[in-house]
């Protein structure tokens, strides 16, 4: 079972997060963030990962811990959930267009975090979710899921387009890369023979 459950509590959060990288794409996402939520749904319906997530925030001060520690505890519960990498494809990547924007996505489930991220919003907000925020949900994710991951919007200007198809374009290579490649026959896609670091 590639499945996997993430808790993390701390002063500022108290989240939830489950994860099979074998289901249907079923989500089931409470953060108390609307915009955040849809971005999540996103995630597990393009990705066909069954995404659960429960998060409690401290969002009388603002939206920035519980956008942060979930991209921490969905990074942890991937990882998880992919354990020693066998058999996987590993790399992926998309172009993923929405109306007049195009962002790609790629993925390399390294052992090694790091993100690229050439994105640019013209508004500070989508309705009152900050963009800035969204760089912060994928650099946690990132580092937590320990795999290296570039994500650069080509064109576009309507901000919620943006921001969308970032989240669906990593949902799309996620699906990718973490598939089992049945020639791989379950060896680790590494000349090393680990993908742990």
């Amino acid at each position: 079972m590639r499945s996997a459950t993430i808790t993390r509590k701390t002063k500022e959060t108290d989240i939830s997060v489950s994860v099979d990288l074998d289901g249907t794409g079923k989500a089931e996402i409470a953060t108390g963030i609307g915009f955040f939520d849809h971005m999540l749904e996103q995630i597990a319906r393009h990705s066909l990962i069954d995404v659960t997530v429960a998060a409690k925030g401290d969002l009388h001060i603002d939206q920035h811990h519980t956008v942060e520690d979930v991209g921490i505890a969905l990074g942890q519960a991937l990882r998880q959930a992919l354990g020693e990498s066998r058999g996987i494809t590993r790399y992926a990547d998309i172009h993923l267009p929405m109306d007049e924007v195009l962002t790609r996505c790629a993925i390399d489930i390294s052992g090694r975090p790091y993100l690229v991220w050439k994105v640019a919003f013209t508004r500070g907000k989508i309705g009152d979710f900050d963009t800035e925020l969204c760089r912060e949900f994928f650099q946690a994710l990132a580092q937590n899921a320990l795999v290296t991951l570039h994500i650069e919007t080509l064109y576009g200007h309507n901000n919620h387009h943006i921001a969308e198809t970032c989240f669906k374009a990593l949902a799309r290579a996620l699906r990718a890369a973490v598939a089992v490649d049945p020639r791989q026959e379950g060896r680790v896609p590494s000349t090393k023979g680990s993908l742990a670091g």
